[in-house]
């Protein structure tokens, strides 16, 4: 049986570093189920975040979406991650992500390699230090030797994986416990959903048994031309990426994808910007009144989400 939609809010604009504690305070208060706090990005550090969020509500599910496996290794992850658990028992969501090249090559300077592998070991990993094993684990990309936490969590901290095409995908409907989706179009929702479910089935689960969330960029107005434009920055800054550029083409946009990837290389603003008309930005995002974007939601809804 599918189990019921449940809505969440993402801090997107972490100004908030102050005002997310009330922002979180007031999204427990409209009855949010989940608040998601990115991590990345120059703006926040979501594990550092979430704890002082932990301690400001009672109620509401705090997940961490996403950090970034490359910068952080699995026994800071778990012991993160037992922490926030014993500060808010059943409410934390440990959601993972390879991240990208801009972030990982540029920001951090560390190889951008084997992002898969990364995030399966690194997913396996902290599942076993997070159920108390002392590891022992020698793998493509990671090891560890002797880490046990003292005590494990006495709550199951559920791993998500954030994923864009389908061997990700894929990984996430084999091991994780939830997937995270961002910048999907509504169309390319069904084989997303393919794809976790054959994950799923070499597993040997169900795909009702791991919670499909997708991250919504949500803009509520009027003024449908400046809110496709702002959107449009927006999102370019995301496609202009190897990562989502290549998703942006296998979710049906190929043009658009070649199109962003030549005026971003060639530093031509009006060709990258001109590569995104109304018509996909409409099919991207979620803009309009209030009652437009609610029922755009439900779209999402309806396909699986």
């Amino acid at each position: 049986m599918t189990a019921a939609p449940r809505t969440g809010l993402f801090l997107l604009s972490p100004s908030e570093s102050t005002g997310a504690l009330e922002r979180a305070v007031w999204a427990e208060q409209q009855g949010f189920d989940s608040l998601w706090i990115p991590d990345g990005g120059g703006k926040m550090h979501a594990l550092t975040l979430a704890a002082a969020l932990a301690m400001r509500t009672s109620t509401i599910r705090l997940g961490l979406g996403v950090v970034p496996v490359f910068t952080h290794s699995p026994a800071v992850l778990a012991s993160s991650a037992s922490a926030l658990a014993h500060l808010a028992p059943g409410r934390i969501i440990m959601g993972l992500g390879a991240s990208s090249h801009a972030m990982i090559e540029g920001w951090h300077g560390m190889d951008f390699v084997k992002p898969l592998t990364r995030v399966k070991e690194t997913a396996l990993l902290l599942r076993r230090m997070l159920d108390g094993e002392r590891v022992e684990f020698v793998g493509e990309t990671l090891r560890s030797k002797g880490f046990r936490l003292n005590p494990p969590p006495q709550t199951k901290v559920p791993i998500y994986l954030a994923a864009l095409r389908p061997k990700m995908l894929e990984l996430a409907g084999e091991i994780a416990d939830g997937v995270i989706l961002h910048l999907a179009p509504l169309q390319a929702i069904p084989k997303m959903l393919e794809h976790i479910a054959a994950g799923a089935q070499r597993a040997g689960r169900p795909l009702e048994d791991i919670e499909i969330i997708s991250r919504f960029n949500v803009l509520v107005t009027d003024d449908m031309a400046a809110g496709r434009e702002e959107f449009r920055k927006f999102v370019l800054g995301y496609y202009s990426t190897p990562v989502y550029n290549k998703f942006l083409a296998w979710a049906g946009f190929e043009q658009e994808a070649e199109s962003i990837a030549e005026g971003f290389k060639a530093r031509d603003r009006t060709k990258t910007e001109a590569a995104l008309s109304d018509e996909v930005v409409d099919m991207l995002g979620v803009i309009g009144t209030a009652d437009a974007c609610r029922e755009r939601v439900r779209e999402f809804l309806q396909a699986g989400i």
